[in-house]
């Protein structure tokens, strides 16, 4: 074999190999935190990054559960995005400790801004009362990006325990420890008054940041293992003395 030819198929096995690092950095729609108490209000933020080289992402579309509807939603303005929210009548009345709840908040759409392309941008909402009687909530979001494309995230989580291709965002409800008469985690008395509802966005940050780290650094493994590999191939052309 050439040395072209096996130059070629160094580079060949490079690139497949940095396509291999590159997609575990691939971030799908998460809400965040991705956890809260049972029988409590939250607020969380639907992370949305726009995973698109060629359009930007136009508009969020989250359903909220109508098997376990949620009494109280409100959404925080976010500059540059109109909201909606939608009620709807629930398939049947559901009892909550304020009477029976015949109606509900079924969908949120933010729209009219725009997340370009290698950004995010996240959607804060306060909801409650979480309920006692399951241990997750799933919304299905539809994203849809400005060349028309529509994605839809409502794929459930699967069996084996592996990740699916479009999956839903799930918050995931865990037994309450020290709640107070709202349903609210009880904060320390020395606690900061940030410290009982933190803001998302440094999170989002960090975990950005650490995506693009991780991968520029197998970038720069892949870039040294060619040049090792050239490197010998050179010397078992060089002729000997």
């Amino acid at each position: 074999m050439s040395f072209a030819r096996r130059a070629a198929t160094v580079l060949a096995a490079a690139t497949a190999l940095t396509v291999g690092l590159a997609i575990p950095a691939l971030a799908h729609v998460t809400i965040q935190p991705g956890t809260a108490e049972q029988g409590g209000f939250t607020k969380v933020a639907f992370r949305v990054p726009n995973e698109r080289d060629d359009a930007s992402t136009t508009k969020i579309e989250v359903s909220f559960p109508v098997d376990h509807p949620l009494a109280f939603v409100s959404v925080k303005p976010l500059p540059g995005w109109e909201v909606k929210v939608t009620q709807g009548k629930l398939p049947k009345p559901v009892k909550t400790e304020y009477g029976d709840l015949e109606e509900a908040v079924t969908k949120v759409v933010w729209s009219g801004g725009k997340i370009n392309p290698g950004e995010f941008q996240e959607f804060e909402v306060s909801m409650g009362q979480l309920p006692k009687d399951t241990d997750s909530l799933v919304f299905p979001t539809k994203q849809t990006y400005s060349k028309g494309e529509v994605v839809d995230w409502s794929d459930a989580p699967k069996t084996d325990g592996t990740e699916a291709e479009h999956p839903a965002p799930t918050l995931k409800l865990v037994p309450a420890s020290g709640a107070d008469e709202h349903g609210m985690a009880s904060a320390p008395a020395s606690a900061a008054p940030a410290a009982a509802a933190p803001s998302v966005t440094p999170v989002a940050a960090t975990s950005a940041s650490d995506g693009t780290a991780r991968l520029l650094g197998g970038a720069g493994l892949v870039v040294g293992v060619i040049g090792v590999v050239i490197g010998a191939l050179g010397l078992r052309r060089r002729p000997a003395a």
